[in-house]
């Protein structure tokens, strides 16, 4: 059996250029980094500026839109990339499975606003299955649509770190997602087509039990 591959392929888009002597292992980018571990860091130094950022700016209150989406993504890479906020041009596919086309982005993304960031947000439900739910289903479909060149998987995080809070619970610890867990957490995403949220809503349910269990 052929193995699939992780890595995402695009079709020929300045977001698909690569930096020079960086094997196509990273981004042409701002910084001019070409080294895939200095790369690494400097996102993971953005992503924690990104989230204390988002902490402070969204209130308990908000109800989030597709503007607010590109704004969380622009905060989070914005002083790394120049698309950074911006939808992608780009097609993109993981293994076989194809996100969303690039151009329905725009329509899918304010439709996924006026129906389920609308009917989520702000997340105040008491119970905590029904915040399961709404984090889980939104986390989803986010991810399906996958509107960004890079950085999807951690918006998508972001937002469910923000929603978590929004109904008074702990965010969210994915840190279990890995190695196997991480292909269920692939096709659980991939469920969504069908709107089957069941296998997303027992992952993302895992996270927050592990998150209220070391509070």
């Amino acid at each position: 059996m052929k193995r699939q591959s992780n890595k995402y392929s695009t079709d020929g888009l300045v977001e698909a250029e690569f930096e020079p002597c960086s094997h196509r292992e990273v981004l042409k980018n701002i910084l001019g980094i070409k080294s895939k571990r200095a790369i690494d860091q400097k996102e993971a130094e953005a992503l924690l500026k990104a989230e204390r950022w988002n902490i402070n700016y969204f209130t308990k209150t908000h109800r989030f839109t597709e503007k607010d989406i590109r704004k969380i993504h622009q905060v989070f890479l914005g002083k790394i990339y120049p698309w950074a906020g911006n939808y992608r041009n780009v097609n993109l596919t993981k293994g076989v499975f194809p996100f969303a086309a690039a151009k329905e982005i725009p329509r899918l993304m304010t439709e996924f606003s006026d129906t389920l960031l609308s009917k989520y947000t702000p997340c105040l439900f008491k119970d905590k299955e029904k915040v399961v739910e709404a984090v889980g289903i939104v986390h989803a479909e986010l991810l399906l649509i996958h509107p960004f060149r890079d950085g999807n998987g951690r918006l998508a995080r972001l937002l469910a770190n923000l929603m978590m809070l929004q109904a008074d619970f702990p965010s969210p610890d994915f840190s279990f997602i890995k190695g196997k867990v991480k292909q269920e957490y692939y096709r659980a995403i991939q469920e969504g087509l069908k709107r089957n949220y069941e296998p997303i809503k027992t992952i993302m349910r895992e996270a927050l039990e592990r998150s209220l269990a070391g509070a």
